[in-house]
């Protein structure tokens, strides 16, 4: 199932216009604000969608049912872009398990490129409920690579929430080929048409961890 959020007028508009304004895009801070604002829409959509269930609470004054979320949530990212957009998602499901893996494009004498898994951390996953958040889905081959090696060392999650801000139209179809059908949701604040042949989504947004971190050589 694929989710994209843009296509209703809220506020996650605003955020979405100001990491793709190149003259806003200067200011990191707010560049990195704006991914954790993104992500904690997107983690609010993706809470109506999970298992709840009624708990009483005591207040001062009398007892209050509330529903509450069943799901155990881990939240994993891909390192060094998804962090500021991670902790979008952690400032709502507060007490998630979280996991992180280190992914890079091993580029090649003609041009093109594989994508590298170097590290992961990572909890039980059996049974749980995974968010795998990354700010841009573009081809879709290191996310997918991701999962892949998060599975391998946790187990297989019960379900599988796949959130970005912007993605491609062949990363969306690229992750809906391999990942498992029946357990994954896609969630993106945008999608563009455009990937040049370096992999880059056009308009996009430029390259994420630059913009939230500084140029890297």
């Amino acid at each position: 199932m694929l989710h994209i959020l843009n296509q209703q007028n809220t506020v996650l508009n605003k955020f979405i216009a100001e990491i793709r304004d190149k003259n806003i895009q200067k200011d990191s801070m707010r560049f990195r604000r704006n991914l954790e604002r993104i992500g904690e829409i997107t983690a609010y959509e993706i809470s109506k969608t999970l298992d709840y269930s009624t708990r009483t609470v005591e207040t001062p004054l009398g007892e209050a049912d509330v529903n509450v979320i069943d799901n155990q949530i881990v939240i994993a990212t891909i390192l060094r872009a998804g962090l500021p957009y991670h902790q979008g998602f952690l400032n709502y499901f507060d007490d998630a398990q979280n996991a992180f893996v280190s992914a890079y494009r091993k580029s090649t004498k003609d041009g093109k490129f594989t994508v590298k898994v170097e590290y992961i951390s990572c909890g039980n996953l059996e049974g749980k409920t995974l968010l795998l958040v990354d700010p841009m889905l573009a081809t879709g081959s290191s996310l997918v690579l991701a999962y892949e090696a998060l599975v391998e060392r946790g187990g297989e999650p019960a379900h599988t929430h796949i959130a970005s801000v912007i993605a491609s139209e062949q990363g969306v179809d690229y992750a809906l080929r391999n990942l498992p059908q029946n357990s994954t949701t896609i969630w993106c604040a945008a999608v563009d048409e455009e990937l040049t042949s370096r992999s880059y989504i056009v308009p996009g947004i430029g390259d994420a961890g630059d913009l939230a971190f500084g140029e890297k050589l």
